[in-house]
């Protein structure tokens, strides 16, 4: 049998914590989104004015990096590469996005989950799920 890492709600809470601070501090808005390491949600949070449809992006940035293993940005250059790319659908589940902003959280090399912010440019979304995941590896006694 294989034991595997995964975060847990007190992580998810960390990370949202931390990112809605430097959101705050930035004077923005957008939607925080932690999954565990099956991509499966631990929580979401819509800060008051973020748009409704960034749910479902947030939600589904971090449900790709979770289970595809890598950041969604990553997938999306991946998929519009002129030489390689494809249809992001041959994934065969239409959860699956290329927006970035969501990183899987690793921990000894596995993925434990993931965490995604949507609302704002891909490059601050990324940022600000970096952000996220520091705070977890802080609490969690890891480097970050």
């Amino acid at each position: 049998m294989r034991t595997i890492q995964t975060l847990c709600d007190r992580d998810a809470r960390v990370a949202v914590d931390a990112i809605r601070a430097a959101l705050e501090k930035r004077g923005l808005v957008a939607v925080i989104a932690v999954v565990d390491a099956h991509g499966e949600t631990i929580q979401v949070l819509r800060m008051h004015g973020a748009a409704l449809s960034s749910v479902n992006v947030a939600t589904n940035k971090a449900y790709s990096s979770a289970r595809l293993r890598r950041p969604s940005g990553e997938t999306g250059r991946r998929s519009r590469n002129p030489e390689t790319g494809f249809d992001i659908s041959y994934y065969g589940d239409p959860r699956y996005v290329g927006w970035g902003g969501g990183l899987p959280v690793l921990v000894e090399g596995q993925v434990v989950g993931a965490v995604a912010v949507s609302g704002l440019t891909d490059a601050e979304d990324e940022e600000l799920a970096a952000i996220g995941i520091a705070a977890i590896k802080v609490a969690n006694g890891l480097s970050a």
